[in-house]
């Protein structure tokens, strides 16, 4: 069964926080480096746990990590390591945190030689599922396939976010994702 189809049979409240990642932003192209990397760090996150769980955590991720701020999470030091890994807002995972940082990092090289992270993205476009995971697996930490095959859907750079005949795949179209590109 997909999201699309799945949702529907989720009891309250879940079925509202699904829904409204579903149909506001499951997809949906993203222009903004700091989102980008916030969608980044929530899909790595997920890993082992439900997608959920993290939904539930956005808000927290969000103020823990200086509302995804690229620059000031690149720059985070062994203070900042300790309270992430002691804010209970969040997955306390050293690997996932240490992960957050060192792909910041990463990404502030990629906007020096592509001028954004976004535009790192649309160089590389179109590839194959298997050669984004490679990629991604030499440019960042914690991205294997699960990871970077979601971000990469749920951002519009691969297809398949949604049932063709879901209506957010429409309205998905009219925002021209990368992956309708040709």
């Amino acid at each position: 069964m997909s999201y699309c189809q799945h949702i529907d049979d989720l009891p309250e409240p879940r079925r509202s926080l699904h829904k409204n990642y579903h149909d506001y932003h499951y997809g949906f192209p993203l222009h903004d480096d700091n989102e980008l990397f916030g969608r980044l760090i929530m899909e790595i996150n997920q890993a082992g746990l439900s997608w959920e769980t993290i939904l539930k955590k956005e808000d927290n991720f969000r103020k823990a990590y200086d509302e995804f701020d690229i620059e000031k999470v690149a720059n985070y030091g062994e203070k900042d390591r300790q309270r992430l890994l002691s804010d209970p807002g969040i997955i306390r995972n050293k690997l996932k945190v240490n992960a957050a940082i060192i792909n910041a990092q990463r990404i502030l090289e990629l906007k020096k030689e592509f001028g954004s992270f976004e535009k790192w993205l649309e160089h590389h476009h179109p590839l194959s599922k298997q050669d984004w995971v490679k990629l991604f697996k030499k440019n960042f930490k914690f991205t294997g396939g699960e990871i970077v095959g979601e971000f990469l859907m749920s951002i519009g750079f691969l297809p398949g976010a949604h049932d063709e005949d879901c209506e957010v795949h429409t309205e998905i179209l009219n925002h021209n994702p990368m992956w309708n590109k040709h």
